[in-house]
C-alpha cells in the first residue's frame, strides 16, 4: 500500500515508552533514542503533539529519562507502578494512549503509534475507519505483533538500523595499570 506523507500533514505521535524500552533492552541491550525515532517517523510533516506514556517507580530511577523526553519536546504522561499484595506488578498505559489518540484524531491526518503491541489493533481500525486517519506504527520488528504490522498503513521497523535508534551506553573505563619503568641492571666494575 502506498502511504502519503507531505509537509502539511498534521501528525500526532503516541509513544508506549515501556514497550520500546523493553524491546530495545531485550533485543539489543541498549536504550532507545526517542529523538531520532520521532524525527525519522515524522518525516518532515507537521507535528501537532507527541506524548510519551511512562511508568514511575518509588525509586524514581526514571526521572532523568522523563526530563530528557521533555527537553526533546515530548510531553510525558506518567502513572505509578502498581504492586499487588501477591507481589504481581502492573504497568500499562494502553487505554490512556488509546483514549488520547481517539480524542485528538479529529485534529490529525496521521496517528503514529510508537509500539509493537498488538493490543492497539482495534484502535488502529477505529482511527482508520471512523476518523479517516492514516495510522502508522514504529517499533522493533522482531518484537512487534504481526497483526499490528498488517493493520497499520505503514510500519517503520527500527530493527532495519538499530544502531541509529539506540543510545550507546558509555563503556566503563578500564584502569590501565601504571607501568613502572623497568630497572636495568647496573654493571659493576
Amino acid at each position: 500500500m502506498s502511504v502519503i506523507k507531505h509537509k502539511e500533514q498534521r501528525v500526532g505521535i503516541f509513544i508506549d515508552a515501556q514497550n520500546l524500552y523493553h524491546s530495545a533492552k531485550n533485543l539489543h541491550h541498549g536504550k532507545v533514542n526517542f529523538a531520532a525515532i520521532v524525527e525519522d517517523a515524522l518525516a518532515g510533516r507537521a507535528l501537532i503533539r507527541s506524548i510519551a506514556y511512562a511508568i514511575t517507580t518509588e525509586s524514581g530511577d526514571e526521572t532523568s529519562f522523563l526530563d530528557a523526553l521533555v527537553k526533546q519536546g515530548i510531553e510525558t504522561r506518567t502513572k505509578d507502578l502498581q504492586i499487588f499484595s501477591g507481589g504481581a506488578k502492573k504497568a500499562d498505559w494502553d487505554v490512556g494512549l488509546a483514549v488520547d489518540a481517539i480524542t485528538m484524531a479529529p485534529k490529525l491526518d496521521t496517528v503514529i503509534i510508537l509500539s509493537g503491541d498488538g493490543d492497539f489493533v482495534p484502535l488502529v481500525h477505529y482511527l482508520q475507519m471512523s476518523q479517516g486517519c492514516q495510522v502508522e506504527a514504529v517499533s522493533f520488528g522482531k518484537s512487534s505483533s504481526s497483526k499490528l504490522k498488517e493493520a497499520v498503513d505503514d510500519f517503520f521497523d527500527l530493527d532495519e538500523d538499530p544502531k541509529k535508534y539506540l543510545i550507546s551506553a558509555p563503556r566503563p573505563r578500564t584502569r590501565v595499570p601504571k607501568r613502572t619503568p623497568r630497572r636495568t641492571p647496573q654493571k659493576r666494575s
